[in-house]
């Protein structure tokens, strides 16, 4: 009866959260996560905002209260950052984030005492590393992920460092935020409490723009410069930690540094290697196996266990060893490469197809939503009336589509007035 109840209490805001490209697929262990981090009025309450960025006095129409009491619960849920405040132009808007990368991460991002984090942390250990749901559906459906790899810059030789965007770059993300916040690794933090973490720092969780200028508004996570994040950057290839970070092009709002044991990313890219659940870097390491000497160092760092070793075949040594690597894996994060400082056996080379990144994160919440069948929930959103401008956004995003995942769309919404927009840009 307790389950029934608690399912009751949380149903509509598990469906809220649902109608993100990424969702939380439901469970008993849903429910009590969403219970620890909600109360049932709040609860209530998030399940009726929209999707898109809202104000005060939108929520206090939808919510049927007065605009004092709205604000005030707006700023409680910010305060915990279950909601992001943005302050643009001296006007606040408020967006629930989704699940992952979003308010799961930042209830741990800090230590707290209005909750119990170690209980916290084994509800999410469940129901992300043990019942598995969330996880396959967060990182293997559809062609375009939430994440991506950035290059290890130190590896990158001169050569090949003329090939690399700034997009793809952690120390270019860096210099261009307008806000930089740090705070502790949601993984190994979450870990820590299971008795599970390794030795890699903790308190080098980057975000970045509007959600760090949110985050350490509250406190949720640590104001910086951008001189201690390139330390910080440092000390992460110091530790042979992979950055993961949002998969845009432009504004960036997070990079973790991911280890292979810990994080959940790495985690996924290892459980579900085929389905390509991170998005690789443009580059690939290549072994010249005349001079390794099977070390096996580059085994040792590799997150995703894409370097192994195997037999060099060599009828005058039958023991010796040399590294092998399994490109279909391969994340081109390139911490291997520092790994072999005495034969210098590993290289960078370019992939021979780029890969293709998303402008912005609008651009990436409609491709997600068209691969994922979402594409109605995003516009068409029954708890407000879009905007002419968040229309325009959408829709603008969607013609930039290649021709198929136009096509797409158009089967999603069904609208002859989308149709007519794709065929006058064909024309």
């Amino acid at each position: 009866m307790a389950h029934t109840t608690l399912k009751t209490s949380y149903t509509e805001l598990a469906d809220r959260l649902n109608r993100f490209p990424q969702g939380a697929p439901t469970s008993d262990l849903l429910f009590n996560i969403l219970s620890m981090l909600f109360s049932k009025e709040e609860a209530g309450l998030v399940s009726l905002i929209p999707i898109k960025p809202f104000t005060a006095t939108k929520a206090a129409r939808i919510w049927k209260k007065s605009l004092v009491e709205t604000q005030k619960i707006l700023d409680e849920l910010a305060g915990r950052s279950i909601l992001l405040d943005i302050v643009q132009n001296g006007q606040t808007t408020y967006v629930l984030p989704p699940p992952m990368a979003g308010f799961f991460e930042f209830s741990l991002m800090r230590v707290r005492h209005d909750i119990d984090q170690k209980v916290l942390s084994e509800l999410f250990y469940q129901y992300l590393n043990v019942e598995e749901d969330f996880i396959r559906e967060l990182f293997t459906r559809g062609e375009t992920q939430l994440g991506r790899t950035f290059i290890n810059e130190p590896a990158l030789s001169e050569e090949n460092a003329l090939h690399v965007l700034d997009y793809e770059r952690a120390s270019e993300v860096i210099e261009t935020a307008s806000h930089i916040g740090v705070g502790l690794c949601y993984c190994r933090h979450k870990m820590e409490h299971l008795g599970k973490a390794c030795n890699a720092p903790q308190d080098i969780c980057m975000t970045f723009n509007t959600t760090a200028a949110s985050l350490t508004r509250h406190g949720a996570a640590r104001a910086i410069d951008k001189y201690e994040c390139h330390d910080l950057l440092q000390q992460a290839y110091d530790h042979n930690l992979v950055q993961f970070g949002e998969n845009v092009r432009e504004q960036v709002n997070f990079i973790c540094n991911c280890c292979g044991c810990c994080c959940e990313a790495m985690i996924a890219a290892r459980r579900f290697a085929i389905m390509n659940p991170v998005h690789t870097t443009n580059f690939i390491p290549v072994i010249d196996e005349e001079t390794c000497n099977g070390c096996g160092k580059c085994v040792n760092v590799c997150p995703v266990e894409a370097m192994t070793l195997v037999s060099a075949n060599d009828p005058y040594k039958t023991k010796k060893k040399t590294a092998r690597l399994n490109e279909e894996i391969c994340l081109g994060c390139g911490v291997c490469i520092g790994s072999c400082s005495k034969t210098l056996s590993l290289s960078l080379e370019s992939r021979p197809k780029r890969i293709i990144t998303p402008l912005n994160g609008t651009h990436r919440t409609v491709v997600m939503a068209i691969e994922r069948g979402k594409l109605q929930d995003l516009i068409f959103d029954n708890h407000v009336l879009w905007s002419h401008r968040a229309m325009a956004g959408v829709l603008g995003a969607i013609l930039k589509l290649p021709p198929i995942k136009q096509i797409l769309a158009s089967k999603q919404l069904k609208s002859r007035y989308l149709e007519n927009l794709i065929s006058r840009v064909e024309h």
